[in-house]
């Protein structure tokens, strides 16, 4: 059946490669996008059925191309907190 699918789907070349040769393999490029779309784990993780753990263990290797982009967000984060004062401006 996925073989029949995947003939009427794809072109001659994609049948060929090992693009979406199971199911399965679609539901990882879905998950592995949205992490890397910046999508938060725990949506993720909601939509795909798993827990974060697990989510986060099997896709960790996935996550590609941010660092840059984390490294400012620590930083925004960094400095908002300290003009908040050490608890966060939480008021304890």
């Amino acid at each position: 059946m996925w073989r029949d699918a995947r003939e009427k789907a794809l072109t001659a070349e994609q049948v060929a490669s090992p693009l979406a040769g199971r199911p399965y393999d679609l539901r990882h490029a879905a998950v592995s996008l949205w992490l890397n779309g910046g999508v938060p784990a725990t949506e993720v993780a909601r939509r795909a059925g798993h827990g974060v753990a697990v989510l986060l263990k099997v896709y960790a290797g996935c996550i590609d191309g941010e660092e840059e982009q984390i490294n400012r967000r620590i930083e925004r984060a960094l400095r908002a907190s300290r003009g908040r004062g050490r608890n966060g401006g939480k008021g304890r």
